[in-house]
């Protein structure tokens, strides 16, 4: 096997809550109240949309498609969701610094080093900007599929946290069944001071409307009883996702990191959002990544 490869779960598809668009000659996040599941192809239109959004959207109220319903592909929660705080080269798309608020891996003079992870808001580096929690959930979608998955990635704090929760504690109600608990991704809302009293939307994970959580509990363990007897071994299943993510010192592909930057972490992407223009201290970060970074930050 290729060294340094990070081997991650086969993706078939896209699930986003949003679009990027073309405005006055840049590109533009645009922000969506319902979920989007397309294929990776992508023309100058933006993404193709997969055959399933068309199915999910015959039953969905107006049309609006706002749950999925969803599998995991693994128990272990952490193998579900991948979260880091993550800092892009805005150019090339490759990751400058990844880090999980303890300790991070980040290019130097001197190379990849170790170093401390205070997270963004305490890290010299990571208050220039650009330095922001990145996650990837991956979800199988009907039963077409056996291996592949769907991802929806985000840098929203309110998604990546309530995933979490959501993960953690259905690992722990069910006995660690998460792969075959029926489960539905629901897109919900909420108004803040920090938005202007504006809907925001983020990402939840709930059992289906029509299973109580009893009974949603009671269908994952005949799940896992059935699978087990046919000869399916999810325990091994987990230890060789956990071996493919650890094969490589990041997970993220230049190729996604530039999509991460593209969608979420564009400078027009940030001045659309916060109204701001980054100031010049903020700029040339990746250049100034390679010539100075001090091991105590």
């Amino acid at each position: 096997m290729i060294k340094g490869l990070a081997i991650t779960p086969p993706i078939i598809g896209r699930i986003s809550i949003g679009r990027v668009i073309e405005k006055n000659g840049k590109r533009l996040p645009e922000k969506d109240d319902q979920f989007t599941v397309t294929t990776q192809i992508q023309s100058k239109d933006g993404w193709l949309l997969h055959p399933l959004d068309e199915q999910l959207r015959k039953d969905a109220p107006g049309n609006k498609l706002r749950a999925i319903p969803v599998r995991m592909l693994f128990n272990d929660p952490d193998l579900n969701l991948r979260a880091e705080y993550s800092l892009f080269d805005r150019q090339t798309g490759r990751p400058l610094c990844v880090g999980d608020g303890e300790l991070c891996r980040r290019q130097t003079s001197e190379g990849w080093e170790h170093l401390p992870c205070p997270g963004p808001d305490q890290c010299d580096i990571g208050k220039q900007g650009g330095c922001k929690p990145y996650a990837r959930l991956s979800v199988r979608i009907g039963d077409d599929e056996d291996l592949g998955v769907f991802v929806f990635r985000t840098t929203g704090y309110n998604s990546i946290r309530t995933l979490t929760a959501r993960l953690r504690y259905y690992h722990a109600i069910s006995g660690g069944l998460l792969a075959t608990l029926p489960l539905c991704l629901r897109l919900r809302g909420k108004s803040t001071t920090q938005s202007h009293r504006t809907p925001i939307y983020y990402v939840d994970l709930t059992t289906p409307d029509d299973a109580r959580l009893s009974v949603a509990i009671a269908q994952a363990k005949r799940d896992a009883e059935r699978l087990a007897t046919e000869g399916l071994i999810q325990d091994s299943l987990d230890e060789a996702a956990r071996a493919g993510f650890g094969a490589a010192a990041f997970e993220v592909s230049e190729e996604e990191g530039l999509e991460a930057v593209d969608e979420f972490i564009s400078e027009a992407a940030e001045i659309e959002d916060t109204g701001r223009r980054k100031t010049p201290h903020q700029c040339g970060l990746s250049e100034k990544l390679a010539q100075r970074l001090q091991p105590e930050i």
